[in-house]
């Protein structure tokens, strides 16, 4: 098995306050060396607005590889092809290439219906000048008519052009198996990187989970109800839930973790020594 990857995702900050959040959330992540960061489109993950400064600024303080979220919802081909040719001009030649969502008055996708049809555009305008990442819902994509609908859509992504597949957050580990076997089967080899989400704030969980589909099973959903207003308390399940999870993932041969940080060190880093991840130790002697 090849060397497992780590990853941390970010969005841009929103003001100062936000500014200084990321700023010592990525100062105190980087001291992992995590394979690479990535960058969505900002906070819900509504626009490209500020995805490439993020990105610039992350690489710089960081000197670690940054990915860039693009999606294609909206934009035309010249505008890829100008926003792609900014990123290379900064040196950043990772991508996670996404449709995006139809935001709220928006009734033209653009000249792009579907990530498939991005990943293509940007191998025919760069070559392999890029590494790119497309998404995987384990528990499929609310839009999808059928499992077998989705599956055929993520097979499209990949044979595009893609290098790997990173997917969206989840906690069942038979969901993640099942994909990643049903890949298999279709011929498709690229690392299928899950997605992983900490559990820190119930009422945010169940909102984002809502919105993007991940199945929150009724067990934890009832332990985190039953916790009420006890912060310290959700917070310890939460913990304990997905460190179980990423050992089990780990234990099922993923070639490694992609963490969704919401701009915060401190839940992801404690996962990490739980795992005895990569320079853990150096956690222990830095406190």
């Amino acid at each position: 098995m090849t060397e497992r990857t780590y990853s941390f995702e970010f969005f841009p900050p929103k003001g100062d306050k936000g500014a200084a959040l990321l700023s010592k959330a990525r100062k105190q992540l980087a001291a992992v060396n995590p394979a690479f960061f990535s960058v969505t489109f900002g906070a819900g993950g509504s626009t490209q607005e500020g995805t490439l400064e993020t990105c610039v600024e992350t690489r710089d303080a960081t000197s670690l590889p940054v990915a860039a979220h693009i999606s294609c919802i909206g934009s035309t081909r010249e505008g890829i092809a100008a926003l792609l040719e900014q990123y290379q001009q900064q040196g950043i030649d990772r991508l996670v290439a996404l449709r995006g969502d139809l935001l709220p008055g928006m009734t033209d996708p653009g000249e792009f219906r579907y990530a498939n049809e991005l990943v293509t555009f940007i191998r025919e305008t760069t070559g392999d000048a890029f590494h790119i990442e497309v998404a995987a819902y384990p528990e499929y994509h609310p839009e999808a008519p059928t499992p077998e609908d989705d599956l055929n859509n993520l097979v499209r992504k990949v044979e595009a052009g893609a290098d790997a597949v990173m997917t969206q957050y989840f906690y069942n580990v038979q969901s993640y198996v099942d994909l990643v076997e049903r890949l298999r089967a279709r011929g498709i080899k690229q690392p299928v990187v899950p997605g992983v989400m900490p559990i820190t704030n119930r009422d945010q969980l169940l909102r984002f989970s809502d919105r993007c589909g991940a199945e929150i099973p009724r067990w934890i959903r009832r332990r985190l109800e039953s916790y009420g207003d006890d912060t310290d308390s959700i917070r310890a399940f939460g913990h304990d839930v997905v460190a179980k999870l990423s050992q089990d993932l780990l234990a099922a041969d993923a070639p490694g973790l992609h963490f969704y940080t919401l701009n915060r060190a401190e839940p992801v880093l404690a996962l990490w020594q739980a795992l005895d991840l990569p320079n853990a130790a150096e956690l222990d002697n830095a406190a």
